[in-house]
């Protein structure tokens, strides 16, 4: 498995997490589909009638199943890992079909969608792996429309698992998070919830 080197960490990782690829990644993808619980996330994120969201780093597909009971008029998504596209889309071929669901390989730092797409972009759980974090948080603000939101959440929160205790980033590179945002987005409020500390940007 080729190795990436995530801006947050100092040496290059092969974990399956990180960009899941084979056996071993799709194992990945399962036991993050039955491990995030992704709720509170949705309630946070409020999505509206008639609205385009864009989940970046979809992984095995948890928050796209949710977001498929909002009143989103579409839904797309970005990956690198095929693996994850095949297991995340599975569930959704009528809507996929229908044009609705719309889920394609690509990465924060190059989306592949167009300026100011959407109206609210999310990621959960991958922004610590990206391999240059101001280029992707660079890219999410350009697809957002104005006023429109952009929600990042990782792995901490004020009751984490133990998994997710040993995942929490220290304060410097959280801190680095909200700068980088802070450089693009007039409005950015940090909050913890039970399972996740979560950024939260008015473009």
């Amino acid at each position: 498995m080729k190795a990436v080197k995530p801006w947050s960490a100092e040496e290059p990782t092969r974990s399956p997490f990180a960009v899941p690829r084979g056996i071993p990644g799709r194992l990945a993808g399962r036991l993050m589909l039955r491990t995030n619980r992704q709720w509170d996330l949705l309630d946070l994120l409020d999505v509206r009638e008639g609205e385009k969201v864009l989940e970046v780093g979809y992984g095995p597909g948890g928050l796209i199943r949710l977001l498929r009971r909002t009143p989103a008029e579409r839904i797309r998504g970005v990956d690198p890992s095929p693996e994850m596209r095949r297991l995340a889309a599975r569930p959704h071929r009528a809507e996929t079909a229908a044009g609705r669901i719309d889920l394609r390989l690509g990465t924060a730092e190059r989306t592949g969608f167009d300026d100011e797409e959407f109206d609210a972009v999310v990621s959960v759980n991958n922004v610590a792996i990206w391999p240059d974090l101001e280029a992707g948080l660079r890219e999410l603000h350009r697809v957002t429309r104005p006023g429109g939101r952009v929600l990042i959440a990782w792995h901490g929160g004020t009751r984490p698992s133990r998994i997710a205790r040993g995942l929490a980033l220290p304060e410097d590179k959280l801190a680095r998070i909200e700068h980088g945002l802070r450089d693009l987005f007039p409005t950015v409020t940090r909050r913890e919830l039970p399972a996740f500390t979560v950024y939260s940007a008015l473009r």
